[in-house]
């Protein structure tokens, strides 16, 4: 379907009936047909646990803050600061080192006993490199409470380069300038800057408006790089018509969240650029996620799972304001493509049963999905789709400027042959949207 212009309330009712959109092209995949069925995913915001990869990937030199809308990250997931090796324990020691103090204890027994033996005393120990405060401070407070995780210092040879210094000097560099930025020292005269940007989708709106050009730029080249798109592929108009038309209207509701619900850009800024940009939809139960862009120099830092992170813990803070905002949707679930089954590491989550919209533990679907790419997830036989339109007559239409019902429509203009479509349309849409949504005849 084409939306014109669409409630947040007809999209949460349509997305929680399979439905996605694209711009303001709003479809359903017929799971039963295509070959690799797309199932309506959605995690539990507060009840998430975070995974073991998770908890790494929260271990990350790239710390964001928010702005104008504090969502506090560090206390809803972030793990808290590590409290250092256990005291107790002695330090560790390197097992050549080890080994060499073994063997002059035997050839000092051997001497002992009238054996002649020449060894060379044991050289000292080369002095543990020591790394600058701020860094050292930084990882501390990044790494968890009760962390398996301990800092490892490897010393390489750079000059000539060895070929441990040529395989780690990439993901150094990168680690390097995010530390920089991190802790503020990139220069002096010019702090950096690493934080969240909230900014609604409104071409009114000044935040918007200044960063478009940027955004523009970012997302043509992240199509280009990571997805090998041509440049007519990814214009302004394609970014414009793809990312930033929205049929949403925003709306405000004294029980809903500050910001309001409808269409946003999550600007992740450093040093005064944008490096990624999560494009979203806040509706009134769930915070949707449309897509994700990024700098393809920061390919190697999994912004995609830290994005999808940040936005659960955006849900959370927003469930704070409305209480029936609890849930975080990640668009589609694609069991049939590996890549696409890190969604379901989210947990606890749920799947949409395609044929009576039930939500359902992905646990419980999961040994379904192994035996056969499409499957009804409820497992009730008698359960069907309780919100399935009976009468297609009570379905709105606008015609001629004025809104009517499908039955009303039909007297008027005797002989139409669009029943099938109407009714196809009404059954897809579910009762709630077909007696809200206006559906164009000409």
């Amino acid at each position: 379907m084409w939306s014109h212009t669409m409630t947040v309330q007809d999209y949460q009712d349509l997305i929680d009936r399979g439905w996605r959109r694209s711009g303001k092209y709003v479809y359903k995949p017929k799971l039963n047909k295509t070959c690799c069925p797309q199932y309506t995913i959605r995690c539990h915001a507060l009840k998430f646990q975070p995974s073991k990869s998770h908890k790494k990937l929260l271990i990350s030199p790239c710390t964001f803050k928010s702005t104008s809308h504090d969502l506090k990250i560090n206390h809803e997931i972030s793990p808290k600061k590590w409290m250092g090796a256990d005291p107790g324990r002695p330090p560790c020691r390197k097992a050549k080192d080890l080994r060499k103090e073994r063997r002059l204890q035997k050839e000092q027994i051997r001497q002992a006993d009238g054996v002649s033996s020449i060894v060379s005393p044991t050289p000292p120990a080369p002095a543990q490199p020591k790394l600058p405060k701020a860094l050292e401070d930084f990882i501390n407070e990044s790494l968890p409470e009760n962390s398996s995780h301990r800092l490892e210092v490897r010393l390489v040879r750079s000059n000539p380069p060895s070929p441990q210094f040529k395989a780690s000097f990439d993901a150094s560099y990168q680690v390097y300038k995010l530390y920089q930025m991190a802790i503020h020292k990139d220069p002096p005269d010019k702090p950096s800057e690493s934080q969240v940007r909230l900014v609604p989708v409104n071409f009114e709106d000044p935040q918007f408006t200044a960063s478009y050009q940027q955004s523009v730029a970012l997302y043509s080249r992240y199509q280009m790089a990571i997805h090998g798109d041509d440049p007519s592929e990814c214009s302004e108009s394609e970014f414009r018509r793809f990312l930033c038309d929205s049929p949403l209207e925003a709306e405000h509701s004294p029980d809903g969240p500050e910001m309001g619900y409808g269409s946003f850009h999550q600007q992740y800024w450093l040093d005064e650029r944008i490096v990624a940009v999560g494009v979203i939809d806040i509706l009134p139960t769930c915070v949707s996620s449309v897509y994700l862009y990024y700098h393809p120099d920061f390919a190697s830092l999994s912004l995609g799972s830290y994005s999808a992170l940040r936005e659960i813990a955006f849900t959370r803070q927003l469930q704070k304001q409305s209480p029936k905002l609890s849930y975080y949707y990640l668009g589609f679930y694609i069991h049939s493509c590996p890549k696409m089954r890190y969604k379901g590491q989210y947990r606890p989550s749920d799947l949409l049963c395609p044929e009576t919209y039930a939500w359902v533990p992905i646990e419980q679907c999961l040994p379904q999905l192994e035996n056969s790419r499409y499957a009804r997830f409820n497992q009730d036989p008698d359960a069907g789709d309780t919100r399935l339109l009976k009468d297609v007559g009570r379905a709105l239409v606008l015609y001629k400027r004025a809104v009517m019902t499908y039955a009303a429509y039909t007297r008027k203009c005797k002989g139409s042959s669009d029943e099938t479509e109407v009714q196809q349309y009404a059954g897809l849409v579910g009762q709630d949207c077909a007696e809200r949504i206006l559906l164009y005849r000409s």
